[in-house]
């Protein structure tokens, strides 16, 4: 992926609310049960996950823990798919109209938007437009009717009969990597172009502020998301639009498509760096991140900055910045259960350019391998288990950020990276921040660079400095010091 320099032309501005988000991510599954929903076969909560089966969690559990999504700074969710479907990851789409009847149906996520929209927080769907399922009707009927199917060219059929269950013979359809459950649809046939875009408005009507996109690049049609775009930013200017792209991402970030993507490119050297003496290497090289090289500060801040520098300010500012998610393993296990690789992580997640998003019980410390150890359940009947000392520093970051300008919108800059030691500046015209991380296991004095000269509040500690110029900074080990501006944190805590 090669280093490319903003374009200083002009760019369609991305939302506006995406630079001042903190996203969170939810496997509907797995996050809560709220006892509405009955008669179902269910898994233990909390049981080993399993690729099949179901545990239970739907949209009424969500609504019932907005204060704990509320409190922990988030201000945007991010939901895996909650159509109806015959798998636990909703994934393999029956009916994209219609909430899964086990998640509560359209009622909860209608009650799930009021309850959300009246709190400040934003809804952010998944968009699984490239394939369906074996059970979504109009593939049904072509098992049903065969070549005599309405809708048999509303799929990439390449011989009859189709086999969809039996491996032994070949499945004579296109799926989605070969998989037969999940067969992919004939976007260029103008029927089933409709129908998906008209997926894409609905919702939209019914309320949701945006779409995360999966597998997006395998639909190579510009033109079928151009148009989607259209429609999608016609019902809301504001909506946000982000595809789930692992590689480089220009073809889609013209302004004419996508606003952002999910920034896996971020992910990967926030593990080489932070996690770089305990990384779990087998848990990345079965995910799509591959196997992670470990970097030290000089390499790390080189890479951030090819990255910040990668496409228009615009899109940089709207990227979703993430350290894991339901197709990796999570971040702790990764890092070989390093709890400070991850707060260090997140220290700098929240404090780095675009929209942060945190994958549910992350903010607890809850481990996971890869899928499907990933979607474990959020233990909330065990309180006990949970890292407190992680959860108060999410909840101080993101107060931290919303809270500071510069943090949010200011522009990005390494001052210092060497060995395992990062300072960077948040410049913007309100007022600086300066960030200092040392990943060392010893403490370090670290120099703070062209300080404007003010009283700081280390948002970690609370100590307060007096600072100008040239200066240092004590940093214990494994730690770090977000210093913002002291009279916009007593804003902030005046507020709250």
């Amino acid at each position: 992926m090669p280093p490319s320099t903003p374009s200083s032309e002009a760019h369609p501005l991305t939302p506006e609310w995406v630079a001042d988000a903190v996203f969170y991510q939810i496997f509907p599954d797995r996050f809560a049960r709220s006892g509405r929903v009955t008669g179902l076969n269910l898994q233990p909560w909390g049981s080993p996950p399993q690729v099949h089966g179901y545990m239970g969690g739907d949209l009424w559990g969500v609504i019932q823990h907005l204060d704990h999504i509320q409190a922990l700074g988030v201000n945007a969710i991010y939901f895996c798919p909650v159509f109806q479907s015959a798998s636990n990851h909703r994934y393999h789409t029956h009916d994209y109209y219609r909430v899964d009847p086990m998640l509560g149906g359209n009622e909860a996520l209608r009650a799930l938007i009021e309850a959300a929209h009246g709190r400040g927080i934003r809804i952010v769907l998944d968009g699984v437009f490239n394939h369906a399922s074996r059970g979504f009707f109009q593939f049904n009927d072509l098992l049903e009717q065969g070549e005599a199917s309405a809708y048999r060219d509303w799929f990439h059929v390449e011989g009859w009969p189709l086999h969809a269950y039996d491996d032994t013979r070949p499945a004579n359809y296109q799926a989605w990597w070969g998989l037969r459950a999940l067969p992919k649809f004939n976007t260029g046939n103008p029927a089933v172009r409709e129908f998906l875009w008209d997926v894409g408005t609905y919702w939209m009507e019914f309320g949701i502020d945006g779409w995360r996109l999966d597998v997006p690049n395998e639909i190579d049609d510009d033109e079928f998301w151009r148009e989607f775009r259209r429609r999608v930013k016609a019902i809301n200017p504001d909506a946000y639009i982000v595809g789930e792209i692992w590689g480089d991402a220009h073809r889609w970030l013209q302004g004419d498509q996508f606003d952002a993507v999910m920034n896996y490119h971020f992910t990967r050297p926030c593990l080489a760096f932070f996690a770089a003496r305990t990384l779990a290497q087998a848990a990345n090289e079965s995910t799509g991140l591959g196997r992670v090289e470990p970097l030290d500060a000089a390499a790390f801040a080189r890479r951030m900055t090819e990255i910040t520098a990668l496409y228009h300010p615009e899109i940089v500012r709207a990227q979703l910045n993430l350290l894991d998610s339901h197709d990796t393993a999570r971040f702790l296990t990764a890092a070989g259960g390093d709890a400070t690789a991850f707060r260090l992580a997140s220290i700098f997640q929240m404090t780095y350019v675009g929209a942060p998003c945190i994958y549910y019980g992350d903010e607890i410390g809850l481990p996971g391998g890869p899928d499907p150890d990933c979607r474990r359940a959020f233990p909330w009947h065990d309180e006990a288990s949970w890292d407190k000392e992680t959860l108060s520093l999410l909840q101080k970051l993101t107060a931290t950020r919303h809270a500071t300008p510069a943090l949010r919108r200011g522009a990005f800059r390494f001052t210092h990276a060497e060995g395992e030691a990062l300072v960077y500046v948040r410049e913007h015209a309100a007022s600086n921040a300066y960030i200092a991380i040392n990943a060392a296991q010893a403490p370090a004095r670290l120099p703070l660079s062209d300080v404007q000269p003010g009283r700081y509040r280390d948002a970690l500690s609370g100590q307060r400095h007096e600072l100008s110029g040239e200066t240092e900074v004590e940093v214990p080990g494994r730690a770090a010091v977000v210093l913002v501006r002291a009279e916009e944190d007593s804003r902030h805590t005046a507020r709250h």
